[in-house]
């Protein structure tokens, strides 16, 4: 079970199966953050809805449990990937192959990019909030949060950069992922490959949209 687990095939149906995970969780949490573009009072609502609500708070920490499965996986297998090749070849520039996105070349490193600024992500909100409503302490505004830091120009670059790595990154593993778990025929490939760029399309957009409005709209708190 174990060898079966850590083989490539497993190796690529956790990967696979975790990073579905990740899509639930961009979309959920895109269609709770827009709420915020409403006013106070519905992105306030929604914030206590999902502190309360019992299939919430067990949805949301399966999802995250899935995201950290991704990044753990994922990053271990790079890992063994990079060891195992010759020394001379582990620094070269990779050449162009055709028909290979430059996306499928550089899913680590827009990895690397989300998992970065999700941390500081969740330094500046969950940290504050469910933390420590979890410590027993006040929580922290979360419209006020919201507005505070999309206030501000270069929290507004980093958080595009940010959602252009996860543009780039669900681009690609989008139909990756269901490209491994069997859908990999040439009926269903070309389908997958246009859902990722719909799906990879909105989600782009949608979050997009969040610091586009604060940051030129100028919300008064």
């Amino acid at each position: 079970m174990t060898s079966l687990l850590f083989s490539s095939i497993g190796k690529k149906l956790i990967i696979s199966l975790s990073g579905l995970f990740l899509l639930v969780f961009l979309a959920l949490h895109l269609v709770l953050n827009l709420t915020a573009l409403i006013g106070p009072d519905h992105y306030e609502n929604v914030c206590a809805f999902m502190d309360t609500n019992p299939l919430i708070k067990v949805m949301v920490p399966v999802l995250a449990l899935g995201f950290v499965i991704h990044i753990l996986f994922a990053t271990y297998f790079e890992f063994k990937n990079w060891a195992a090749r010759p020394r001379a070849m582990r620094y070269a520039v990779p050449t162009t192959t055709k028909g290979v996105s430059w996306a499928s070349k550089n899913m680590f490193v827009l990895g690397v990019i989300v998992i970065g600024f999700l941390l500081m992500h969740l330094c500046h909100f969950w940290a504050k909030m469910q933390l420590q409503g979890f410590l027993g302490n006040e929580e922290s505004d979360p419209y006020e949060l919201v507005v505070n830091l999309f206030s501000k120009w270069y929290y507004c670059a980093l958080y595009i950069v940010w959602i252009g790595a996860i543009f780039f990154h669900v681009l690609h593993g989008f139909w990756s992922a269901f490209q491994s778990v069997g859908f990999s025929n040439s009926i269903w490939l070309p389908r997958l490959q246009l859902l990722a760029k719909i799906y990879a399309t909105v989600i782009l957009l949608g979050y997009l949209a969040i610091p586009v409005f604060f940051l030129f709209r100028g919300v008064e708190l």
